[in-house]
């Protein structure tokens, strides 16, 4: 059995409604990472210097040493930044993710977050990469930065974001039972739930793209000009989205030593003028986002087809293709996950297996096919699926007349083709079926079965949308 973690669904084509409060087209988030203080430094215990997110190009670890131009580019962020920052955001309702180690580090800045109202998530322990960190290590590091976090601003944090984290991570983080959210994702505009064992975890998903982290790498942001206007562009097209009815969520991240600095900030000031000018925005904290989305839409138990044991997976499926459950027992040896836990997900591995069938395979599930209004159906041997089917066309209450027709094309059918004329009755009404019929019927064999195949495919869609829901 394999099984592939990622989910590469989400929403879909159809997001959930929002319902952001007073009806607002976009909910825009702005965080403010603190992390200067809790860098990599020898000086706080680290092997070398940081080289991550700074004026310096091409900047590289210096083993053992301190690194002079690194640490002051740093304590601007502290010193200048914040300060500049915090009187330009001063009256919305800002995220900080804060760096333990560095708030720390920082008295009047926490004290100056908390007077504005701002909300203080954890950014952990140390502004330190965790790819490489021993699980036992990192779940220490988790807990240690709620701790020092709690002692440092009087209150646990609710939000968790690592940044540099690892594959552990969010899981580590959600089995606290801290957090009503967790950031470390980019993987949509919207919260959504994620499982771990039986915890369920929001996830708010931060982002890159809209981030002034961009300043600081060779792919980014060389002035404030295209900063502006790429996130006047990003609030334009999701403002539109609501405007539309599909309210989303726009993030954008700010640090103190890149956005702090005087020809960006002004940048921001106009940012923010321009999104201050539209109606139905709602500025919010990460906090205030997940606990509304909590409320709209608390995490549902529904059948997750993918963590399923086989026997549990061939009972429910086996029957979705007539009297066939091997097409079941294929599909679950299939490279299976979340992105399948889906009516659209279940069909495509049962597709999949079908259709790499050998033809006598397919046709042997033609076959398992009973007659429209036929012999089984008059004697009540059809299976439930096809009874409800059959009789949600008309086909139960068909006339003596219309029974006689049906049965006689089922004959002439069957002769000439060698399987009963199948078609998705619940796509049909009793007139559409008759219609069909007589198109049908006189097909080459080939034509017909590829057909009857394609309506064998549509009858599973609509018997697994039954089941799990669109």
């Amino acid at each position: 059995m394999t099984r592939y973690p990622r989910d590469m669904t989400g929403y879909g084509a159809t997001p959930p409604a929002a319902n952001w409060p007073n009806g607002a087209k976009i909910a825009v988030q702005i965080v403010l990472n603190y992390e200067e203080g809790g860098e990599n430094n020898v000086l706080h215990g680290d092997p070398a210097s940081e080289a991550f997110l700074s004026e310096i190009t091409g900047a590289a670890p210096w083993p053992g040493q301190r690194h002079w131009n690194m640490e002051s580019i740093y304590e601007y962020g502290a010193r200048a930044g914040f300060w500049r920052l915090h009187r330009l955001m001063g009256d919305l309702p800002v995220t900080v993710y804060g760096v333990a180690t560095a708030l720390a580090r920082a008295p009047a800045q926490v004290a100056a977050m908390k007077a504005a109202g701002w909300e203080i998530a954890s950014h952990g322990l140390k502004w330190v990469e965790h790819k490489d960190m021993a699980e036992d290590e990192e779940r220490a590091q988790i807990a240690e930065a709620i701790r020092l976090h709690t002692e440092v601003t009087g209150q646990a944090p609710r939000g968790w974001y690592t940044g540099r984290c690892s594959n552990n991570t969010v899981r580590l983080a959600a089995e606290t039972g801290q957090f009503a959210y967790v950031a470390d994702s980019y993987a949509d505009d919207l919260p959504y739930w994620m499982q771990f064992g039986r915890t369920d975890q929001l996830i708010v998903p931060y982002t890159m793209d809209c981030n002034d982290m961009r300043f600081a790498i060779q792919a980014g942001f060389t002035n404030g000009d295209q900063f502006e206007s790429y996130l006047r562009d990003s609030f334009d097209v999701l403002y539109a989205e609501g405007c539309a009815g599909a309210p989303k969520m726009l993030s954008i991240g700010l640090h103190c030593r890149l956005m702090g600095r005087p020809g960006r900030a002004a940048a921001l000031a106009r940012v923010i003028d321009y999104i201050k000018s539209h109606d139905d925005v709602w500025f919010a904290t990460r906090l205030d986002i997940a606990q509304h989305w909590t409320q709209e839409h608390p995490p549902a138990a529904k059948a997750r087809p993918s963590e399923m044991d086989r026997a549990t997976f061939i009972s429910a499926f086996g029957g979705i293709f007539e009297h066939s459950p091997w097409i079941a027992e294929g599909a679950y040896a299939l490279e299976l996950g979340p992105t399948h836990d889906t009516a659209q997900g279940v069909h495509s591995a049962l597709a999949r297996v079908f259709r790499t069938a050998s033809a006598e395979q397919r046709l042997n599930v033609l076959k398992a096919h009973p007659d429209l209004a036929g012999k089984l159906a008059a004697a009540g041997k059809l299976t439930a699926e096809s009874t409800a089917e059959q009789a949600g066309a008309g086909l139960d209450l068909l006339t003596d007349d219309e029974r006689a027709a049906f049965q006689s094309l089922n004959a002439q059918y069957v002769e000439r083709h060698g399987f009963p004329f199948i078609i998705a009755v619940k796509d049909n009404d009793k007139a559409s079926i008759l219609a069909a019929f007589h198109r049908r019927i006189g097909n080459d064999r080939d034509t017909e079965f590829a057909e009857a195949c394609r309506q064998v495919e549509r009858i599973a869609e609509l018997r697994l949308i039954e089941k799990l829901g669109a």
